[in-house]
């Protein structure tokens, strides 16, 4: 899986494989802040395949007045990516979700019953601003379940309300919602509180899924940086993933 040197403590290999599956990332090009253009979005799915990964759940964001996407809009695109990793010979599998803000816009679609896009076991991926908490968190979480979802919230380590309140992140978990860390949380890519309370939250056993939240080259090239550090794999193996079922 991967291996280290016992002399310079330096990896010799690579390798997320462990992982299998990313189930956030926004390389849809066009859609989002995420990939642009078709040749960022094959050129991102070529480093995924080496860095191990099988599959990858593209998720692009879902925030009315900000990224107005739908499924009627995003399924075109993700169908045209997947001829351009076949002509380009890209040996990765990919599906599509998306990443939903909990705003009113997302309340009414669950209220319309309106098509949700989810991935797994009727996973759906769901986001807060990072001001200030979605006053629709724990209704969202409750009337996911209630139609047969399992919410996973995504990147629970950088909403700061929620740093000196470990207990709230609990009762999320209590009424059914899974966490997903971002890898780049534990380089202290976002910040040293980042890196953190994304490993109180393992060291806890609150942590799930694992996903890059790849968007652009800068994610790319620190990704790559973390997975020859000892410490990445130390922290990630503290979790059981759920990452490679899906």
């Amino acid at each position: 899986m991967f291996s280290f040197l016992n002399k310079s403590s330096k990896p010799v290999q690579r390798d997320l494989s462990f992982i299998g599956v990313d189930m956030h990332s926004h390389l849809l090009p066009g859609l989002d802040d995420g990939a642009v253009t078709m040749q960022e979005t094959l050129h991102y799915f070529k480093r995924m395949k080496l860095w191990g990964y099988r599959k990858c759940i593209v998720t692009p964001h879902i925030f009315s007045g900000v990224y107005n996407n739908s499924p009627q809009n995003i399924l075109p695109v993700y169908e045209k990516v997947k001829q351009e990793l076949i002509i380009a010979e890209i040996d990765i599998e990919i599906e599509v979700a998306a990443e939903y803000m909990l705003d009113d816009s997302f309340m009414e679609l669950l209220n319309r019953n309106e098509q949700i896009l989810c991935f797994g076991d009727r996973y759906v991926l769901i986001e807060m601003p990072f001001a200030a908490p979605s006053p629709y968190i724990e209704s969202a979480i409750f009337n996911l379940i209630l139609k047969g979802y399992t919410p996973i919230l995504a990147h629970p380590e950088r909403y700061s309300y929620y740093f000196e309140n470990l207990a709230y992140y609990s009762r999320l978990i209590d009424m059914g919602c899974f966490f997903q860390v971002n890898m780049l949380s534990l380089s202290g890519y976002y910040g040293k509180n980042v890196k953190k309370i994304a490993t109180t939250l393992i060291n806890n056993n609150m942590v799930t899924f694992i996903g890059t939240d790849l968007h652009h080259l800068s994610h790319a090239n620190a990704i790559k940086a973390l997975t020859v550090t000892k410490e990445f794999y130390k922290i990630v193996g503290k979790i059981q993933l759920k990452n490679n079922a899906l």
